[in-house]
Order: structure tokens, then sequence, then C-alpha cells
């Protein structure tokens, strides 16, 4: 049976509030996952983060906002928030450099002064621990 064959044999059915696939011979219910948009990076600083950089090494610019090792990755995202990565990168030379903390900038890792805005300066940051 070829897959255009098999797709016509599940139809997609809604009950109570869930959606889910019926086969109409078998009678099989699978539960269906609704795709939803990745989670938000929380904003972890208001202001960019000042770093000196050293030439051929390897960084982890935190994107999700969570570690505690602001502005590079701990690890937290796995499961504060499992849809954003970190940004991995590999300094080109030994350098000083703004780093984004409101995880809001267009140019990651590093800072284009999106934090002054009013959405990032009026936002609450999260908790310390």
């Amino acid at each position: 049976m070829g897959p255009l064959r098999a797709a016509a044999l599940v139809t997609l059915v809604r009950g109570g509030g869930r959606l889910r696939y019926r086969h109409p011979r078998a009678g099989l219910h699978i539960p269906v996952r609704r795709c939803s948009a990745p989670p938000a990076p929380a904003i972890a600083a208001k202001e960019p983060f000042a770093v000196e950089l050293k030439a051929g090494q390897k960084y982890g610019w935190c994107a999700c906002g969570h570690s505690r090792r602001q502005p590079f990755c701990d690890g937290a995202h796995k499961k504060a928030a499992p849809g954003i990565s970190p940004l991995r990168f590999v300094a080109e030379e030994d350098k000083m450099v703004w780093l984004c903390g409101c995880k809001q900038t267009r140019t990651p890792p590093y800072c284009d002064g999106t934090h002054k805005t009013e959405a990032v300066q009026g936002a609450r940051l999260p908790p310390k621990p």
C-alpha cells in the first residue's frame, strides 16, 4: 500500500478538545501533539556584558536568558527553554566586546542597543537564585 493510500485510511478527529488520529477499520486512536512556537528568551539583563574574548577560544553565548553564568551558557535551556540553543562561536582575535544581555539583539551574540527600548527596560527580570 502506497503512502497516499495509507494516509487516506487515517482521519483526524476532534474530541474533548483534543486532536487524535483514528484508523477507520482498527479504531486505533493516536494522540496528536499540537506544534507551538518555541519559547521566547528571558531577558537576563537590561544592559550588555563587557567580555574580553581570547583568539581561538570557543564560547557558548546563552540565548535563552536562564543561565546563571551570563552571558554564557550553563545548560539551563535544557529544562527552562528546550526550544532554544546556545549560540556557539570562536573568537577570531583578542578583543573586548559587548555581549547582549537582553537576548533581543538582531546581531547575536553582540549587543545592538536593543536593550535601550522601552519593551526591554520595562520588562521584569527573572528572579535571581
